[in-house]
């Protein structure tokens, strides 16, 4: 499923037009993103839970030549998911 696939499914239950629920998706996903920014979590209960961690600074090595590299520390994107949804999907 891609975005304009979640947006017809949006649409369709939520008895909206496309544009609108267009424009509900993006207002969710900015919120989220907007909250992960400032390092808050998202708790979505019964769905999961959105958080942000650090990943932090490790030695790797350039598969192609066997050279070693640094590859620097980051935040990544992490997604728990909550109960409800672990049910639905087994």
């Amino acid at each position: 499923m891609n975005k304009g696939d979640l947006i017809n499914t949006i649409a369709e239950e939520a008895d909206l037009s496309k544009a609108k629920a267009g424009e509900a998706l993006d207002a969710v996903l900015n919120a989220i993103t907007g909250a992960l920014k400032s390092g808050d979590k998202v708790s979505l209960i019964g769905f999961g839970t959105f958080s942000v961690s650090t990943r932090v600074a490790r030695q790797g090595h350039n598969p192609a030549t066997g050279k070693k590299i640094q590859i620097a520390a980051k935040n990544v994107c992490k997604f728990k998911p909550g109960a409800k949804l672990k049910e639905e999907i087994e």
